[in-house]
């Protein structure tokens, strides 16, 4: 990793005043300032207690074949230890706040909810519809920029990292005798010496997303917070097209303008997994992703899940390198059961929680820091198998010096304003504007700004 400037978006994981206050109003939008939202944390020190009539309602987000028979059999045997049935219904990852919404208006809650962005947890915390987990939170020891207080009240539990890296071909870097990039021109180089026909090499060097989608807000903005850019100062105000940024900004475009000629045609159009799909099939030799791609070629190909290697995004000049933000939590909603569920996440946290991360090991990255040093954790064999991409995984977390922003997160504290950003597509369409239209990187930059100053002008 080159050496860098201590980040300086980096703050305490422990630290429990910083964050906004929440207010609510007909319309429910959050503001930055307010009242302090009013759920009352619950007790975790009261026994268990054994009633068999008790059922708690949990809507998991995870929804592959080992992800459910876990969190079923966590069900199972909390109620054989209690007498307390958790009912556990799965939908996919993008479905789950739609699901918890249509509970909440009918009129019959979930108890215990998945969610993936942390603007949807500050709707339901304004709306006064979850409940603090300080007491559950405190506990534990968690990495950097996860548990996003909100005037000093942890409303989420954060169960995994999704961290965006670049994954690359280290079979074919190392028979090319090449070494992980830590430059933008590095990069362009160890493409261009893998594209081609023959033994060894690929038909395009990597595929970075630039439809208005999640996929390229999450995929494709490494390089730019590696090269020093941002969207809000400490008060809010949008300096993406200010000094320095700007700059940053604009450097980041005319890169990714190179590195186009790396890339397969139909980008405009690609969304998630057709990156990691071309490095599977030798179409590529980099894609950027997450641990998942590799947790679902080790299942079915390990020695070509073995040929998968990691590095962080560069910046131009080999001084700074950054992932892309990811995350993955659960939530408890005020409702009769939320005693007893407060309990159950209790119980769920110390007792099977490793058991559910152990479903995805290398995508699944923990969030609590004791984790990493825990026997039960350790003894999964692919953390030893994959031990090339696992201590990077680590690293991003323990080093001072590694980057981690991503849209949705940018701003001073968790706040609605970034959650507007992301959804605006302002930065893809910046995108679209430099390679597509032909804009200048410079008039590319201003338009985004604009985007984004009226789409935060009333919050």
């Amino acid at each position: 990793m080159p050496k860098s400037t201590k980040n300086p978006t980096r703050k305490s994981p422990q630290d429990l005043s910083s964050g906004p206050k929440l207010t609510t109003s007909r319309r429910t939008v959050i503001k930055g300032l307010g009242a302090t939202a009013g759920a009352a944390a619950v007790s975790l020190h009261a026994p268990f207690v054994h009633a068999q009539q008790k059922t708690i309602r949990f809507l998991n987000g995870e929804p592959t074949v080992e992800s459910v028979r876990a969190m079923k059999f966590a069900a199972a045997q909390y109620e054989k230890e209690t007498g307390v049935k958790v009912q556990m219904d799965t939908v996919p990852a993008g479905k789950a706040f739609n699901k918890l919404q249509a509970s909440l208006k009918g009129g019959r809650p979930y108890d215990i909810g998945t969610l993936f962005f942390i603007g949807d947890v500050l709707i339901l915390a304004a709306e006064k519809k979850i409940v603090p987990l300080n007491e559950i939170t405190k506990k534990y020891t968690w990495g950097p920029k996860i548990l996003f207080p909100v005037d000093g009240n942890h409303y989420w539990y954060p169960y995994d990292y999704n961290l965006c890296w670049i994954n690359y071909r280290r079979d074919l870097y190392e028979k090319a005798g090449l070494q992980p990039a830590t430059t933008w021109n590095q990069l362009l180089e160890n493409m261009a010496a893998l594209k081609g026909k023959g033994d060894g090499m690929t038909d395009n060097g990597i595929l970075q997303p630039i439809s208005s989608s999640s996929a390229t807000n999450y995929l494709t903005f490494g390089y730019m917070w590696a090269q020093g850019a941002k969207i809000f100062d400490d008060k809010w105000n949008v300096v993406f097209d200010k000094g320095d940024v700007k700059k940053a900004a604009m450097d980041y475009l005319d890169f990714v303008e190179q590195m186009t000629e790396y890339m397969p045609t139909g980008i405009s159009q690609a969304e998630w997994g057709v990156g990691m799909r071309g490095l599977r099939s030798g179409q590529l030799s980099h894609a950027p992703g997450t641990g998942r791609a590799i947790d679902v070629i080790r299942t079915t190909d390990p020695k070509l899940a073995q040929k998968i290697g990691v590095f962080p995004f560069p910046d131009s000049a080999g001084k700074n390198v950054a992932v892309n933000h990811g995350y993955d939590g659960w939530v408890v909603f005020d409702t009769p059961q939320t005693e007893e569920a407060m309990k159950f996440m209790q119980w769920f946290s110390d007792e099977q929680l490793i058991n559910f991360l152990h479903t995805s090991v290398v995508h699944y990255q923990p969030t609590r820091m004791d984790i990493y040093e825990d026997a039960r954790w350790l003894a999964h064999p692919a953390l030893e198998d994959y031990k090339h991409i696992t201590e990077w995984q680590k690293r991003f977390l323990t080093d001072e010096n590694v980057i981690i922003r991503s849209i949705d997160t940018e701003g001073p504290y968790a706040d609605l304003r970034a959650g507007k950003v992301f959804r605006s597509y302002a930065l893809p369409e910046m995108l679209q504007n430099k390679i597509i239209k032909k804009m200048s990187s410079s008039e590319a930059v201003d338009v985004a700004a604009a985007k984004m100053r009226e789409v935060i002008k009333n919050s």
